[in-house]
């Protein structure tokens, strides 16, 4: 036997022994959130109170600030002049939150006309409505409080396993097309030309790149297919890759007629900015809205011991973080050119729904409900990022002796 294999043999040998002798007892040990602990309370009583420390001593956002005040200075922007951009991320039928926002936003009376708006995924079927202003806030609020599943795909597992989806997003199609209308068109056509901007992201999948979609500039073409290829992008950045099927969407390449194949705009980007036209007028005074449709951390919840639950699992934390880092860059592009930066997402003691990809009106409405009241009582905004507000620090630790800390 060379040398080499025998190495590897016994490697293997002894990392199946160790994982056999790590496992032993602890296999069958009770995790925290078995026993009902949250496990955002549990920290190190040595270790953390530290780390907070350290991290409230190093205040990074301090220059980009000091910049923001500089550029606010240098553009004489004022209040009265400042320009709006709402961005709404992904989130499935967490988006209910986000209708529930802006129709609660109109209420309260202080709701700004958007100079752009930017969507992905669940965001980008609320953000036609949210562009063309409160008049369509009874479609956001009957879509995002009525809806059912069966209203937006039926599944089929078995088929779907040998095919590109698990299920079949035809009866979503068919609702987009219903509202996306050429009256409906007109009017971000019209929009566009006041100087406005409407931006949808998708992902193009063998390309693996974020794709952002000038829907106003798509209106404005007066094509006979303008129609068309808005229900398209707006169905493709909801069509979660494996789950929904791609979107194939016709290009033309130096005169070859060729078909991309578009998803979910959260596979690349959790949220996104794009700046006010025209984009050499100086930013300083805009006022950036982020609307997360679901909450900036997941939840707690026990781990089923299979493989695809605790893939799945993880991909949903990437998708979580991906969000925050996202709205944690817009927040330093805020800062660093004086461009006011607020946010709104879903509390974290609120009881939300554990599948975005359920749609059961009770729950629909409570979300709508509690994203109407945050809007209305003007309780809903923070000016500051993931990561600053207490009990959002990374957890620290310098050994196994922890406790519960519930938050007050």
């Amino acid at each position: 036997m060379p040398p080499s294999v025998a190495i590897i043999g016994v490697t293997l040998l002894s990392a199946v022994a160790g994982c056999h002798t790590s496992r032993g007892p602890l296999a069958r040990a009770a995790s925290p959130t078995d026993v009902g602990l949250n496990t955002r309370d549990v920290v190190d009583p040595v270790a953390q109170p530290l780390a907070d420390a350290a991290l409230t001593t190093l205040d990074a956002s301090t220059p980009a600030r000091e910049a923001g005040d500089a550029a606010r200075e240098r553009a004489g922007a004022a209040a009265q002049d400042a320009r709006h951009v709402l961005c709404l991320s992904g989130g499935g039928s967490y988006g209910a939150y986000a209708a529930g926002v802006l129709c609660g936003w109109t209420q309260s009376g202080r709701r700004p006309a958007f100079d752009v708006v930017t969507g992905i995924s669940t965001g980008a079927l609320i953000a036609p409505f949210a562009f063309l202003g409160p008049r369509y806030d009874g479609a956001i609020r009957h879509f995002y409080t009525e809806t059912r599943t069966r209203d937006v795909y039926v599944k089929r597992p078995v088929r779907g396993l040998f095919s590109e989806a698990l299920a079949d997003d035809a009866p979503l199609r068919r609702t987009i097309d219903g509202m996306v209308t050429w009256g409906f068109v007109a009017d971000i056509a019209a929009a566009h030309r006041e100087g406005r901007r409407l931006y949808v992201g998708t992902t193009e999948l063998e390309g693996r790149r974020f794709i952002v979609w000038d829907v106003g500039g798509i209106a404005c073409r007066g094509r006979p297919d303008d129609r068309a290829l808005i229900c398209d992008v707006l169905a493709a950045s909801a069509a979660i890759p494996g789950f929904f099927p791609p979107v194939r969407i016709p290009v033309s390449i130096d005169g070859r007629v060729l078909a991309e194949k578009h998803g979910d705009g959260g596979v690349t980007q959790g949220i996104f900015f794009r700046p006010p036209w025209p984009p050499d007028r100086p930013a300083a005074g805009t006022r950036v809205w982020c609307v997360v449709a679901g909450k900036l951390y997941a939840d707690p919840a026990p781990l089923r011991p299979r493989a695809l639950a605790i893939a799945g699992r993880s991909l949903s934390d990437i998708i979580f973080a991906q969000t925050r880092g996202d709205l944690q860059r817009i927040y330093t592009l805020a800062q660093l050119n004086g461009m006011d930066f607020q946010m709104t997402a879903i509390a974290d003691d609120f009881p939300a729904p554990a599948e975005s990809t359920e749609f059961n009106p009770p729950e629909l409405r409570a979300m709508f409900d509690e994203g109407f009241r945050q809007a209305r009582s003007g309780r809903a905004w923070r000016g500051t990022p993931p990561g600053v507000a207490p009990g959002e620090a990374p957890r620290e630790r310098a050994g196994t002796c922890l406790t519960e800390v519930p938050k007050r």
